[in-house]
């Protein structure tokens, strides 16, 4: 395993290439192990609300904290996005929910749509779109 000083000397030298044309593009850093408990923990946050909030099945939670499974790759990058900037992550995935935690009466990007579809005894399947407040219905 290489020591932090050579790992980012190897950034700076990706740089130097990206920089001097000789690569293109960059390749993200997921770390290998990810402190589950210790991000819920900064958060303040039970496991049953962390599972809740970011989307993570709470028995994933206490498997990682326990020890018995680690993150796949993607989860990872997603709990370091967490641990970084969980207002980011929070805005990405609720707007709503965010804005309202943070104070804001009227949060600018919402755009949510809920469609139902039911049968009816014709076999002809009728849509019910409902707008953001949930108040006007338009069916389709």
């Amino acid at each position: 395993m290489k020591t932090q000083f050579e790992q980012m000397m190897d950034g700076l030298n990706d740089v130097a290439a990206f920089l001097a044309g000789e690569q293109e593009g960059f390749k993200a850093h997921v770390p290998q192990e990810v402190n589950v408990k210790a991000i819920r923990n900064r958060l303040g946050m039970t496991q049953a609300r962390f599972s809740n909030t970011f989307g993570f099945s709470l028995d994933a939670i206490k498997h990682w904290e326990g020890g018995r499974r680690t993150p796949e790759a993607p989860a990872r990058t997603l709990l370091t996005v967490i641990d970084k900037n969980p207002a980011a992550v929070l805005t990405a995935l609720s707007p709503v929910a965010f804005a309202a935690a943070v104070g804001f009466s009227k949060p600018t990007t919402v755009h949510v749509r809920v469609v139902r579809k039911r049968k009816t005894s014709g076999g002809v399947t009728k849509r019910k779109t409902y707008s953001a407040e949930g108040r006007k219905r338009i069916t389709k």
